[in-house]
């Protein structure tokens, strides 16, 4: 196999065109039967194949640098510098990495798990290159997708203004991870369906060539000539108006015509955007067929295309679908908004039985924030759905347009916590730290499925300015849901478990995690009193003057960061009471970003166990019987 002989970028430019498109086939497959095992980013990277070999066959990587947008694309790119050995430890614990990583390879020079960053990062590497006199290239490969995104239009607009060498490669699938939506998609389709602009625009300069000595006003009016034929065509127009030369549509698994296009590409001087056209999933008929549902699956059977899932409790993410249309079918005012996510997100359904109000507004956190906003100001309930990770990027409009004015609108905020192999980049870790410091705000997060949807309720009829609730990305636990969801008393906690020996105070999957350590605990005579401090922002203040008033020492528990999370509230808390003398524990996500792996190894790393806990609440048990 010639797959085996690639250890090395340097190692493709030896190869025939012909072994070159061989290669491409033999990674398909190997990304078909690795992947099988260790689920992962299927779909995206079996369209970017004869891509990423072109790139590393004409430029040389790490001196050119090559900067893959969003990174989950980038699976051919680890492959072909080096990495394919270890395919077998893909998005496992201390193992390869599903998204680009700096530390792991010195090719991979810039790493991200969110959208449009890659433009931004292409402009300060190409600024930084000429600083220091050096003539390397630099190419960001983006998809269409993600160049709707506000931070890369920003971009594209100072790229185009500074006429910096940068080599934008349009990755067009005409998907992100669900189907894309704007007038920028629709731009580009029409760009898709019209191949006559590049042909004819070389006609005409080729024709301006021929007339002999012009000069003065007639060479004005010959470019005038060459540049007007453009909104004849529109093919690129757009593009070519922010500064860049625009190249293509290109059919992006055709290697020949790709190498030729990035060698014509690589002698433009100044910003050049090359539109390579793929397909999502090439080559394995079921990810083709829906490449939505083969963006990022876990293992599967190659033969037949079935994943391979877990037997148990329907996700909190479904919970949340379903309960939104009960709700929503009482209270017309209900509108769900998404930044590109409604797979993702739950709302597949809801956008069926309500598709007037439903809105996919794309890549674009920072607008869906505000449009919820404007939504709220009209009277309308908007819930904004939106992965943790994915809210860290529209803070300034959650803190300026929606708490300020103190509007009414429901943040759904999924993959609260660990999210396993996505890794870093992903985990809701810090949505506690940053929305709870607002004022106006009211955070919650349910115990089971059950109060997920007591949750929503209790959004619903609150009318007070802005409130959200999390829910992680893992299954419930099982509890009943038969029943109508009822609201919840603002900033009330609840007892689970009784006990004098400490207490406590968990939030979401740690509450589970908290009554099998004082089940565990029981057994040794030592009870240990269980409290769901579900809502996190306003806290259960009389609650918390009980506990002190009983001396009772406290652990905090919480998958979420340490600080500024729910134990750092309840410190706040006591030192602004002028409690003194009582021990309150921290347990929580350390200062240090946790890589990827399973949420039961991210868990044990930091602590947050059954067995962690039991051993916790030993070493308070001797405090206790002094004081006694």
């Amino acid at each position: 196999m010639l797959l085996e002989q690639i250890n090395r970028p340097e190692d493709l430019k030896r190869l025939s065109l012909t072994e070159l498109e061989t290669l491409a086939g033999e990674i398909r497959q190997f990304l078909i039967e690795k992947l099988s095992v260790t689920g992962g980013h299927l779909s995206s990277n079996l369209g970017v194949v004869e891509l990423t070999i072109a790139l590393h066959t004409l430029f040389h990587s790490p001196y050119d640098k090559f900067i893959f947008d969003v990174g989950h694309q980038a699976y051919v790119h680890k492959i072909l510098t080096g990495r394919k050995d270890k395919f077998d430890t893909l998005r496992k614990y201390k193992g390869l990495c599903g998204f680009v990583k700096r530390s792991e390879s010195e090719h991979d020079v810039w790493e991200a798990g969110h959208s449009s960053t890659s433009l931004s990062a292409a402009m300060g590497m190409a600024m930084a290159r000429d600083l220091k006199g050096e003539h390397n290239k630099v190419v960001a490969v983006i998809g269409d997708g993600a160049i709707t995104g506000g931070m890369a239009l920003e971009a594209m607009n100072h790229i185009g203004h500074e006429k910096k060498n940068i080599m934008v490669i349009l990755n067009d699938n005409e998907m992100s991870i669900a189907p894309n939506v704007g007038a920028i998609h629709n731009y580009l389709s029409k760009i898709r369906s019209d191949r006559h602009y590049l042909k004819a625009k070389e006609e005409v300069e080729h024709l301006l060539k021929k007339i002999p000595a012009i000069g003065g006003t007639l060479a004005k009016t010959a470019e005038k000539l060459k540049d007007s034929l453009k909104y004849f065509v529109l093919n690129g127009v757009w593009f070519e108006e922010l500064g860049f030369t625009y190249i293509g549509p290109v059919d992006g698994h055709n290697l020949p015509v790709l190498l030729d296009t990035l060698k014509q590409a690589e002698k433009v001087n100044g910003p050049v955007l090359v539109h390579v056209v793929t397909t999502k999933g090439k080559g394995y008929t079921p990810a083709e067929q829906d490449s939505h549902s083969w963006h990022g699956p876990g293992p599967y059977k190659i033969e037949s295309g079935q994943v391979l899932k877990s037997v148990g409790p329907p996700m909190y993410t479904e919970i949340f679908g379903n309960t939104l249309i009960e709700l929503a079918e009482k209270d017309s005012r209900i509108v769900a908004v998404t930044p590109a996510m409604p797979g993702g997100s739950g709302l597949l359904k809801f956008a069926k039985q309500f598709p007037n109000r439903m809105i996919d507004v794309g890549i674009a956190e920072q607008h869906a924030a505000t449009l919820c906003a404007g939504l709220a100001s009209e009277g309308l309930k908007p819930v904004f759905a939106v992965y943790s990770t994915f809210l860290q990027r529209a803070y300034d409009q959650v803190v300026h347009d929606i708490c300020r004015p103190k509007l009414n609108v429901t943040f759904a905020i999924d993959r609260a916590g660990f999210v396993g192999p996505d890794g870093e980049t992903h985990h809701g870790a810090y949505d506690i730290s940053f929305l709870r410091t607002l004022p106006n705000m009211v955070l919650m997060m349910p115990k089971d499925e059950r109060e997920l949807r007591d949750m929503m309720q209790t959004a619903l009829e609150y009318n007070d300015g802005p409130i959200a609730y999390r829910y992680p990305r893992n299954s419930g636990t099982g509890a009943s849901i038969v029943e109508a969801p009822k609201a919840i008393p603002i900033g009330t906690w609840e007892t689970l478990r009784d006990g004098d020996y400490a207490a406590v105070l968990a939030v979401g999957p740690m509450v589970q995690v908290a009554e099998e350590a004082a089940e565990q605990l029981a057994k040794e005579g030592i009870n240990l009193r269980v409290v769901n401090a579900r809502f996190i922002k306003p806290l259960d203040e009389a609650y918390l003057l009980q506990l002190a008033s009983e001396s009772i020492p406290i652990i905090t528990m919480e998958e979420g960061s340490i600080q500024g999370g729910l134990g750092s509230s309840v410190v706040e808390f006591y030192a602004a009471k002028s409690v003194v003398g009582l021990h309150v524990q921290i347990m929580g996500i350390p200062d240090y970003f946790v890589e990827h792996g399973s949420v039961k190894e991210q868990r044990e790393e930091v602590g947050l166990t059954t067995q962690n806990l039991v051993t916790e609440v030993k070493k308070l048990v001797p405090r206790k019987r002094q004081r006694a």
